[in-house]
């Protein structure tokens, strides 16, 4: 097929790795600007564009689609599909439209279920058992378009949003190559609004730990928000991120270091912080951390 494809982070990057090595012309690659980053603040192209660019494909990365000579350079792609993951852009009706088969979008979650920004740490913050990918026909509403195909994956308790976005992108890679081989023969599947539930983009005010919660509640945080944005605490008027954590045994007043190792009391039970990260150092495991911040027996966090 002749495909665009529109994509930016690094979860786009082993799909249109997958198109590629399934034999598909990718005619346009669209991805966001290139953003300033690092401490030169220089220009950063994406993980999408970068590798667009090694493998001699033509990148485009429009502001947006208000300008109707965007639209009709998009139109005279002549495609006939558009594969869209977690681009960042919304697309009009008349970009929807242009391709022969229209758009597929490739979204993290078991749809209706976390429609939205950030389906993957919303799932691990609920404390959901299962997610997932779904390719979905791509219409107005924001992930409300008919499911041609999922495939589904538990949520373990070890997992955080890093490990878990690893697993689900590379499914998505999978599921649609697998759905543009099998096109003609899927029937769509409408979506209910029952049950569907909305993945809003996390705000930096949900990062900060609240020892008050269960031992739960602040693992599957912890969890959820890494590596980024990284939920955190202050001890002694310093910053700490926490990467990762497990629910463990303890009991003590909410946010009391239970012991040499970090282990910390929650509104029930307790949490072993296992990776921290003090600010403007390196994240490091919890034995090393200890050696620069000692935080011992009966500190409170």
């Amino acid at each position: 097929m002749r495909i665009v494809f529109m994509g930016t982070p690094d979860f786009s990057v082993p799909v249109l790795k997958a198109l590629v090595s399934a034999g598909h012309e990718v005619v346009a690659v669209y991805c966001q600007p290139p953003r300033p980053a690092g401490r030169g603040n220089k220009k950063r192209p994406s993980k999408v564009q970068s590798l667009a660019e090694s493998l001699n494909l033509h990148v485009r990365h429009p502001l947006n689609f208000q300008d109707p000579a965007e639209i009709k350079s998009f139109a005279e792609l002549n495609a006939d599909i558009a594969v869209v993951v977690a681009y960042g852009l919304i697309l009009p009706q008349a970009i929807l439209d242009a391709p022969k088969l229209g758009c597929l979008n490739i979204h993290a979650s078991l749809l209706p279920r976390w429609r939205g920004a950030a389906p993957i740490h919303r799932a691990i913050m609920a404390g959901d058992t299962k997610t997932g990918v779904c390719i979905m026909q791509m219409e107005k509403g924001l992930d409300t378009g008919p499911v041609l195909l999922c495939d589904e994956t538990d949520i373990m308790a070890s997992d955080t949003t890093a490990t878990l976005h690893d697993r689900l992108s590379d499914m998505g890679a999978r599921l649609i190559v697998k759905a543009l081989a099998e096109l003609p023969d899927l029937v769509p599947e409408t979506q209910s609004d029952e049950g569907a539930t909305y993945a809003a983009k996390i705000d930096k005010a949900e990062a900060r730990i609240d020892w008050t919660k269960s031992a739960a509640e602040v693992d599957r945080l912890i969890r959820g928000l890494s590596p980024f944005p990284g939920a955190w605490f202050e001890v002694d008027g310093q910053r700490v991120k926490v990467l990762n954590s497990n629910v463990t045994d303890g009991r003590g007043m909410a946010g009391e270091v239970l012991d040499d190792c970090l282990r910390v009391a929650c509104a029930d039970g307790a949490v072993q912080l296992l990776r921290l990260q003090r600010a403007g150092k390196g994240a490091m495991d919890a034995v090393d951390f200890l050696r620069g911040l000692p935080l011992t027996k009966g500190k409170q966090l």
